[in-house]
């Protein structure tokens, strides 16, 4: 047994979960989960499941389900519980609770209402994916889910044209070949992607290419479980001015202007002089 039971302070405390092995998960988190006076989740079949591999018993102690369609009814019962001293793990049904997760509202009114809360680091689909991709990660956007529709998910798609660094997005695989096709479209098929498909899983898997091979190999076929898509940067040509000076404003923090300019010559294929004298003006506004 590799959890214990410890007293909590009463507070709001956020749990990772593993992706898809139960062992990816911290031994702090087994301790409140073995030590929470109330149990909250997103599915509490699947937290439930997680308990019982790990040997933790639930007890007697309430388990309510908290997600996007009953979060109105579930909030008064975990503020409840707060008042009355008792302290509440909260967990997504898989990664950490916040990210494209519906703890949003409930994170906004318990500290609103002045409990406290707390994060437990740990499993995260879109930290995973960068760190497998290779592709760049000093800067990049998190997107969640595009939009179903082909209109609104090609006009989202367009309003990350010039968006500095990695996009990353999660996507469904009935979903997966339609997006890519739309991103060569708007974004340009020379950009580089990477498919990250079952992660931490028995099938894991990183399908990379440009956004225009992706395309061409999904056409047709379909891609099962679940996945992060990341895209990488623009061209040169598809960074604008703005972003540019975003960027090299982001470098001067941690380094040299003449460091600062080397990296983005090198990243943008833009010429350093020109970065260069950017950087000059910014250093004299």
């Amino acid at each position: 047994m590799n959890h214990k039971e410890i007293v909590l302070e009463p507070m709001l405390y956020l749990v990772a979960t593993p992706l898809g092995t139960a062992r990816d998960i911290t031994l702090r988190t087994l301790d409140v989960l073995a030590s929470a006076d109330m149990l909250a989740a997103e599915d509490t079949r699947t937290l439930k499941k997680l308990m019982e591999i790990h040997g933790i018993a639930l007890k007697d102690r309430p388990v309510i389900a908290y997600h996007d369609h009953n979060g109105d009814r579930a909030r008064p019962k975990i503020l409840n519980a707060l008042a009355a001293g008792q302290s509440v793990a909260y967990a997504s049904e898989a990664g950490t609770p916040m990210i494209a997760d519906p703890g949003y509202h409930l994170v906004r009114e318990v500290q609103a209402k002045g409990y406290g809360v707390t994060s437990l680091p740990g499993p995260s689909a879109v930290i995973t994916a960068l760190t497998l991709g290779g592709l760049p990660t000093d800067t990049f956007t998190f997107a969640g889910f595009l939009p179903n529709s082909k209109a609104a998910r090609r006009k989202a798609l367009k309003s990350y044209e010039s968006a500095a660094g990695t996009l990353v997005f999660y996507e469904s695989p009935k979903r997966i070949a339609a997006m890519i096709s739309d991103a060569a479209d708007v974004l340009g098929s020379e950009r580089e992607g990477r498919i990250c498909r079952e992660l931490t899983k028995k099938f894991e898997e990183v399908i990379a290419g440009t956004l225009g091979e992706l395309s061409e190999r999904l056409a047709g076929s379909t891609l099962k479980g679940e996945i992060v898509m990341l895209i990488g940067k623009g061209t040169v040509e598809e960074m604008s001015h703005d972003v540019l000076v975003s960027e090299l404003k982001a470098l001067m923090q941690d380094m040299s202007l003449r460091d600062a300019a080397d990296r983005l010559a090198e990243d943008t294929g833009i010429k350093r002089r020109e970065i260069y004298q950017i950087g000059l003006e910014l250093q004299k506004a």
